[in-house]
């Protein structure tokens, strides 16, 4: 039998430098597909998909609401050539009921241990439109390695420098904030990986710099301090979500090689300024998260966050505008406010203001979404701040002699060889 994975492309941020990461769900779903099975994968964002090769069955992997138009078109592709698509991933799960419009089966939760069930439907000619795994969450042992070797990894590069590997050690997210679907998606209780596993995983990773994707790390502290005393020996550099603010934890961190961490930043109260100033005690680089648009900001109050950014010397930072998913709290008290504008998914993709603001004009917080990217990046521009920190990433790994160049180009063929 042969399956072909796609991942479908979508709009990238506005003023961000466009850069591709290897996807991480599309892989890990590949590692749960029976060994037995012919798999393909196509990645829409650096690649065009080949829908004329024969295939029995395309399984489209979504993880963002504005990947959901495209993905509409490739299934549509598929479908006109007699090829069954089946759906599954993050926005599949929260668009649900549309998705089962474009699609011949749609798979909702995690597929360890359940996806032979899909191929066997599938083999015997009963494939389900739905199957509903959302509350029965696999056994988190048998989340095993994750299927990198179908990547096409010269495509995943920025002008010549290979891109971060994923990864993750834990599934489920104890805390509900409120712009965000993860307790939904993964359920609101922390399922950590066994540590050998996830360290058993990373070994096998040959790119030495990572990004873990967990939803925080900062959910169980005796759980983090096993994990990176483990992670120590490797000398792998990681990127990830914030990690508990303890001192002990941020310094074992540090020496299992935390290059950065994503950090929301969203006032400049004390706390936010002390956060910053722990991270860069312990030499570990930060992007800012800031999300624009909260009920309690209006045009001066983001301004006066941009200078705070600057004030504090923050590396990086991501703006994005607040964007109400579907199954996030922030949804759903929007929609009974009859505060949604419109649900044209391909633009619920962070850059847009697709919701009526309470201290702004929709089109006052989109004019300041571009201030606050434009000013930030006043004197150096996105490109020589993140060649900054990949200065600093370059020096730790010439320190502990894991520095090696990565060669992302095609091999060219011999002359010989052409004959």
């Amino acid at each position: 039998m042969k399956l072909k994975i796609v991942y479908p492309s979508w709009p990238k941020l506005e003023r961000q430098t466009e850069f591709h990461l290897p996807p991480h769900g599309p892989v890990v779903f590949a590692a749960t597909v029976p060994e037995d099975v012919d798999i393909i994968f196509e990645d829409d964002n650096v690649e065009q998909i080949n829908f004329d090769e024969h295939v029995d069955l395309a399984a489209i992997s979504t993880m963002l609401t504005c990947q959901l138009p495209r993905a509409f078109e490739i299934a549509a592709e598929f479908r006109a050539r007699n090829v069954p698509v089946i759906f599954g991933g993050i926005s599949t799960i929260l668009h649900s009921e549309e998705v089962a419009l474009h699609a011949d089966s749609v798979f909702l939760g995690e597929t360890e241990g359940s996806f032979s069930k899909v191929l066997e439907d599938f083999e015997n000619g009963r494939l389900q439109p739905i199957y509903d795994y959302m509350n029965d969450q696999p056994d988190i042992g048998l989340i095993g390695p994750a299927r990198r070797d179908i990547l096409k990894r010269e495509l995943y590069n920025y002008r010549g420098v290979q891109m971060l590997d994923l990864v993750h050690a834990s599934r489920g997210c104890k805390f509900d904030c409120f712009p965000c679907c993860s307790g939904f998606l993964g359920g609101r209780k922390f399922r950590p990986r066994p540590v050998d596993k996830v360290i058993a995983e990373m070994e096998q990773i040959p790119n030495n710099r990572l990004f873990i994707v967990d939803n925080s790390l900062a959910q169980d502290r005796d759980w983090l301090i096993e994990l990176f005393t483990a992670m120590k020996p490797l000398k792998k550099k990681w990127v990830s979500h914030p990690i508990l603010y303890d001192e002990e934890v941020l310094k074992l961190a540090s020496e299992a090689g935390c290059w950065y961490v994503y950090q929301a930043i969203f006032d400049t109260s004390d706390m936010i300024r002390d956060r910053i100033k722990m991270l860069k005690d312990f030499e570990i680089g930060i992007e800012g998260t800031i999300i624009l648009g909260l009920d309690d900001q209006d045009v001066d109050y983001i301004k006066r966050l941009v200078d705070f950014l600057c004030e504090n010397e923050v590396d990086i930072a991501e703006f994005t505008i607040l964007t109400p998913f579907p199954h996030s709290p922030i949804r759903q008290q929007m929609e009974k406010d009859g505060r949604i504008l419109h649900n044209n998914w391909i633009e619920y993709s962070a850059d847009k203001v697709v919701f009526q603001p309470l201290k702004m004009t929709p089109d006052e917080l989109q004019d300041v979404y571009y201030y606050a990217w434009d000013t930030f990046y006043a004197d150096s521009g996105y490109e020589l701040r993140m060649g900054q920190l990949f200065q600093k990433l370059v020096m730790r790994e010439i320190a502990d002699n894991t520095y090696k160049r990565y060669d992302t180009r095609k091999p060219r063929r011999s002359i010989s060889a052409k004959k």
